[in-house]
């Protein structure tokens, strides 16, 4: 048996295979290019590769198991000694089964001789280079990868770029969480999602893909709430469990949510007359991503804003003042969960780390179409150096909410 799994994090289904205890393998179409538009899909593969059956009635799929395993198949490259039969004919003899099934090692592609084809090609040799440049070109490969989902699209009709449209939005997320990361890749990630959703509102991956980063109200289910139990219950075993290259965030952990909460007015503004100076060197570098990336009136969007200290001054957090806060003030008419959050200190007096605040609007009912930009602002301690100047600053932030998506 083998699994396939469409997953933007691989290195999760692993910790989720060694908590669970699984021994079979699991394959990983992070790309969906078996276009899969709805879970679970079965398939009965023989030992040549021969798709033999797809979706077989779960109804009595003990049995359709039991008749497909019990099967022997002709190699299609040799002479046929006997007529295959049919997969739905009464269970045979396990001695008809070959001692083993041949083994086919992983080849890489050509690159170049895809890169060449894609040189004057069509579409879908573009989108052919991208997906071998995701999946065997390593990191180093990702930039050209990106370029060549691109290239694809500017050649392929919109209404046929849902597939293209998806694929690039995850190989700029890819980027965002690796060393090549740039600023702009969550967010475009999220707007590739959200365009090839919008071109076909029925594929279930795509749609889960967003849910998995977007707001409670439209989430089927927590995504990685079992994390944390994995890690106990693995350590329990005497085990050590498999290291995440990227941890789940907030919006990966939360539950579902039928009703919104809005914020409550207790909580106070803490800076409302602008007294602390602006960040005009930028020690701290501010992204916004909204998702999904455009939205009915009436519904509700999550924001996700990430700081990072600027290496180009060698900007780190000073923990030994006042921790960092955020403010929202959301527009007329709109509801908002929170509008005061606070992010503890670090343990160490100072330090590097990306902080990461996450909140969710609900657009008004009767919300025109078009841009709305929602102000917020960040109170936060930093330092210049290891014994640079420690300052208290300010930094505003500008986040647009696009109203009229699907």
């Amino acid at each position: 048996m083998v699994g396939i799994i469409q997953e933007q994090h691989p290195d999760r289904a692993r910790l989720f295979m060694q908590w669970k205890q699984m021994g079979w393998p699991i394959m990983i179409d992070a790309l969906n290019e078996l276009e899969v538009a709805v879970v679970p899909i079965t398939m009965f593969i023989d030992q040549h590769g021969i798709i033999r059956a797809l979706r077989p009635p779960r109804r009595r799929i003990t049995e359709a198991v039991q008749r497909f395993v019990d099967r022997r198949f002709d190699d299609p490259a040799q002479p046929a000694t006997r007529p295959d039969p049919p997969i739905d004919s009464p269970i045979g003899s396990p001695t008809n089964l070959p001692s083993a099934p041949p083994t086919a090692p992983s080849k890489a592609p050509d690159l170049a001789r895809l890169r060449a084809a894609a040189r004057d090609g069509a579409s879908c040799d573009w989108r052919t280079l991208g997906q071998a440049l995701v999946n065997w070109g390593g990191s180093g490969a990702i930039d050209e990868a990106i370029t060549a989902f691109e290239t694809a699209l500017g050649l392929e009709p919109e209404a046929k770029s849902g597939p293209t449209n998806f694929r690039l939005g995850v190989a700029y997320r890819r980027r965002y969480d690796s060393a090549r990361r740039r600023p702009e890749d969550f967010q475009q990630a999220v707007d590739h999602w959200s365009r090839a959703l919008d071109s076909n509102p029925n594929q279930y991956i795509w749609r889960r893909r967003i849910q998995q980063y977007g707001p409670r109200l439209a989430k089927p289910y927590p995504f990685y709430d079992w994390v944390e139990q994995a890690r106990v219950q693995i350590r329990a075993r005497g085990e050590t469990p498999y290291e995440l290259a990227v941890e789940p965030g907030a919006a990966e952990l939360a539950r579902p949510q039928r009703r919104f909460s809005n914020a409550s007015d207790e909580a106070s503004e803490p800076d409302p007359q602008r007294r602390i100076d602006s960040d005009r060197r930028g020690f701290i570098l501010a992204e916004t991503v909204v998702v999904p990336a455009a939205v009915k009136a009436g519904s509700a969007v999550r924001v996700h804003l990430i700081f990072r200290p600027n290496d180009a001054i060698d900007a780190h957090w000073n923990n030994e003042a006042e921790p960092m806060q955020m403010w929202v003030a959301h527009p007329p008419g709109w509801l908002i969960d929170r509008h005061l959050h606070t992010i503890p200190n670090a343990d160490t007096a100072v330090s590097r780390e990306t902080r990461a605040i996450e909140f969710e609007l609900v657009v008004p009912a009767d919300a025109a179409a078009g841009t709305i930009m929602v102000g917020a602002y960040a109170l936060y301690n930093v330092c210049e150096g290891v014994d640079g100047t420690c300052l208290y600053r300010r930094q505003e932030i500008r986040i647009p909410v696009k109203i009229g998506g699907s």
